[in-house]
């Protein structure tokens, strides 16, 4: 695929992007970057929630997947389900009684100001390094497939990115956010299945004798009920999956600010509803495209080492290093038509900036409202904040990013998910003891609860195959988190 190709598609979305966000952020306030003035149609929400769900790293990292784990993500999407059901149905209603604007006010309700700042502290942290961390794969994509050849270093690339991002979220906020994941939401469904399609096409087969092959082999296994210590067992996945969406999609700000910013409750708890049901249906699309990604290196005589990545041709050259590196390899590199690559620039440039904008719009909520205490401010001084930080957080975005360029890992969805089990932990610990339990808590023991919980959580996690007889623990350890954060908080609380 040409320079100028990958140039043309990168600045006619960035374009669309910009047209989109001008439309939306017309006659732009506060109450407009904070809660898209609570008119977004339910429909649209939904459609944008599956956008939201979906970021650059999802892109690209869960086809890579399918070779060592096959379909088994599908076991927490189950359980991603019921995880929708319990926010539709308890968080949704609790947000709306307290009208919060960020999700960490209900906090403050329920516990005071300082369980309130920890709580939003433990998001800010949270979502700055995973949104970083997503929108550094997608830099080191981009650099390989254009900059490097225009000689432009890895930094520039980073600030770039985050200069664009920048400058289509500064008026407009969750109103541009909600429209720019809607439109991400189409292309990306869009040019994953046609690139399924024309995958199959350069295979020389049938779609049915695609599905037939993908359903005889290994790459297609779901259910691992065999191994109660592998941490593909259906029970350790499905349960971990109820247990992270709802830490990181109800108690996130950056997921549930396009929720929120529906006209009632009712088409809030539709629009979630909606969402999982076409989200199932997009990540089984994603499990099939890695699967037939794997067969089309196959057939072109590309084998994997040891039952895992890297892929080597048959003069032992590596050709692929890791998973996440496979649908940009063959979308570029194996003689398929020229639209497959640009189909896969365009999905992973829309998927990028939208992701990349909502996180920095959450991240400027959360801060201006929460830490900075705008909400107990006079508008103008309020705008003023929320301006300031919009800026800082967008340059520190940057510089995360190019911190991580010396750091490099594969199957990144699966670092996110172990990094979201520590941080998110105490954060839906906090919100299930004020929900389930009517007690006081002191609160000058809250951030030292919040931060022993993950480091006792991390030292069981590596030491658990020699404590608990060659258990492993996978994302579950969530769960053993916010248990423990609801501990410390019985410990330290009283009757009221």
């Amino acid at each position: 695929m040409s320079t100028g190709l990958i140039i043309l598609t990168l600045v006619g979305y960035i374009a669309i992007l910009f047209v989109v966000s001008w439309l939306a952020s017309r006659r732009s306030d506060n109450a407009t970057f904070f809660t898209g003035g609570r008119r977004t149609p339910r429909m649209v929400a939904a459609v944008a929630m599956v956008g939201a769900a979906m970021s650059g790293v999802t892109y690209i990292s869960v086809p890579g997947t399918v070779l060592v784990d096959g379909f088994s993500y599908l076991q927490t999407t189950l359980g991603f389900v019921v995880g929708y059901a319990i926010i539709a149905f308890v968080l949704v209603p609790l947000y709306y009684r307290h009208g919060v604007v960020s999700l960490y006010e209900y906090l403050d309700h329920r516990f005071g100001v300082t369980t309130h700042r920890t709580g939003a502290w433990l998001f800010f942290v949270s979502k700055i390094l995973a949104a970083s961390l997503r929108a550094y794969v997608i830099c080191v994509v981009l650099q390989a497939l254009l900059f490097d050849s225009l000689g432009v270093p890895f930094a520039i690339n980073a600030l770039i990115m985050m200069m664009l991002v920048w400058l289509y979220t500064r008026r407009g906020g969750v109103r541009s956010v909600v429209w720019v994941e809607f439109v991400k939401s189409i292309v990306m469904v869009g040019s994953i299945i046609a690139a399924i399609l024309f995958i199959i096409k350069g295979m020389g087969i049938s779609l049915g004798d695609a599905m037939s092959q993908i359903g005889s082999s290994e790459l297609s296994e779901t259910i691992f009920m065999d191994d109660a210590l592998d941490r593909r067992y259906f029970w350790k996945q499905f349960i971990a999956g109820i247990f992270l969406v709802v830490a990181m999609t109800g108690m996130d700000q950056d997921m549930m600010q396009t929720v929120l910013s529906c006209r009632s409750e009712r088409d809030a708890k539709r629009s979630l509803m909606l969402s999982i049901a076409v989200q199932v249906v997009v990540i089984t699309l994603f499990l099939l495209l890695g699967a037939l990604l794997y067969l089309f290196v196959a057939d072109r005589g590309l084998v994997a080492t040891g039952g895992a990545m890297p892929l080597v041709d048959g003069e032992g050259a590596v050709q692929v290093a890791r998973g996440d590196d496979l649908f940009g390899y063959v979308a570029t590199q194996c003689g398929l038509p020229v639209v497959v690559g640009v189909l896969f620039v365009l999905g992973l440039v829309a998927s990028t900036y939208s992701a990349a904008g909502s996180a920095l719009t959450a991240l400027t909520t959360s801060f201006t409202l929460d830490i900075l205490g705008g909400g107990r401010r006079d508008d103008a001084t309020v705008g003023r904040m929320r301006r300031g930080s919009h800026t800082t957080i967008a340059i520190v975005m940057a510089l995360i990013i190019i911190l991580f360029y010396e750091f490099s890992a594969g199957g990144v969805i699966t670092l996110i998910f172990t990094m979201a089990s520590y941080t998110y932990g105490p954060l839906l610990g906090m919100f299930l003891f004020g929900m389930l339990c009517k007690r006081r808590v002191k609160e000058r023991a809250v951030p030292i609860i919040a931060i022993a919980s993950p480091i006792i959580c991390y030292i069981v996690a590596t030491h658990s195959d020699e404590w608990l007889s060659g258990y492993e623990f996978s994302y579950e350890i969530i769960v053993l988190n916010a248990a423990l954060t609801m501990l410390g908080m019985l410990l330290f609380s009283k009757r009221r």
